[in-house]
């Protein structure tokens, strides 16, 4: 294998690690604010997206596409459960 490939799985394995380590000592109180801090990243990558859909390449379209399709169900998703956990926080109807 290449230096290349090798140090891309390091780096995939330590972020793996460091992600679990983060997100392990997160209190419950702070996930609704960084979920959407997540939904704005997949925004950006939404973007990221469109710019390889515009590619010249069919591949490079396809895969475009097909980033474009997740990152939105991933931010429609997201601001769905982001909406659901602040309803939990609203007032209390009394009927």
């Amino acid at each position: 294998m290449t230096f290349f490939v090798i140090m891309g799985i390091y780096v995939f394995v330590l972020s793996c690690f460091a992600g679990y380590q983060l997100i392990s000592k997160v209190p419950a109180t702070l996930h609704t604010p960084l979920m959407s801090g997540a939904n704005a990243i997949s925004g950006i990558t939404i973007l990221g997206a469109i710019t390889v859909a515009h590619q010249s390449t069919e591949l490079g379209t396809m895969l475009g596409a097909v980033a474009l399709a997740l990152a939105a169900i991933n931010v429609v998703g997201g601001f769905l459960v982001t909406d659901r956990m602040l309803g939990m926080f609203g007032s209390k109807k009394k009927g």
